[in-house]
């Protein structure tokens, strides 16, 4: 599996904001939608103007979760991921919050 991608502005920052996202998430920190949709939309221009395949941008996005979370997107998610999350969608959730009873009931 091809885990670097060509050196490019475009590819070193997504990798960056892959590393940043997966980390704050590892961590338990919240992640705005924005980032993530900013992302996105940076692995389709990376796409489009061929700077890598679409193979090469999840298999980099895989081992920046992998490097954070310790377990693979197939670990996590199930082998059939991909059909849950089409590219260029990233699966970064935040864990979910805690729910205690406000009242006795």
């Amino acid at each position: 599996m091809n885990t670097t991608l060509a050196p490019h502005p475009l590819l070193h920052e997504l990798q960056t904001r892959w590393r940043d996202m997966f980390a704050a998430l590892a961590a338990g920190d919240d992640l705005p939608p924005g980032p993530r949709l900013r992302t996105e939309g940076m692995m389709e221009a990376a796409l489009l103007q061929q700077l890598a395949t679409e193979e090469e941008l999840l298999d980099a996005m895989q081992h920046c979760y992998q490097a954070a979370f310790g377990r693979s997107l197939a670990e996590e998610f199930g082998a059939d991921w991909r059909d849950f999350y089409p590219f260029p969608q990233i699966p970064a959730m935040a864990a979910r919050a805690p729910v205690f009873p406000s009242t006795a009931d």
